[in-house]
């Protein structure tokens, strides 16, 4: 899967909008590392779930 993310954006999971908006920290192949400030790091698969950018402004 491509997507436009780096590490620095912002995000949210629409699936679970409970874990609060979170930071992306790394992108390997397919695995995110998400920082969320309600849960803390979390591995996401991309295959499997489909992140939101949030925007700048």
């Amino acid at each position: 899967m491509i997507f436009d993310f780096e590490p620095g954006d912002r995000v949210v999971n629409p699936s679970r909008k409970d874990w609060g908006i979170g930071q992306v920290q790394s992108i390997i192949k397919d695995k995110v590392t998400v920082n969320f400030e309600n849960v803390g790091k979390i591995v996401i698969n991309s295959n499997n779930v489909e992140l939101e950018k949030i925007g700048d402004g």
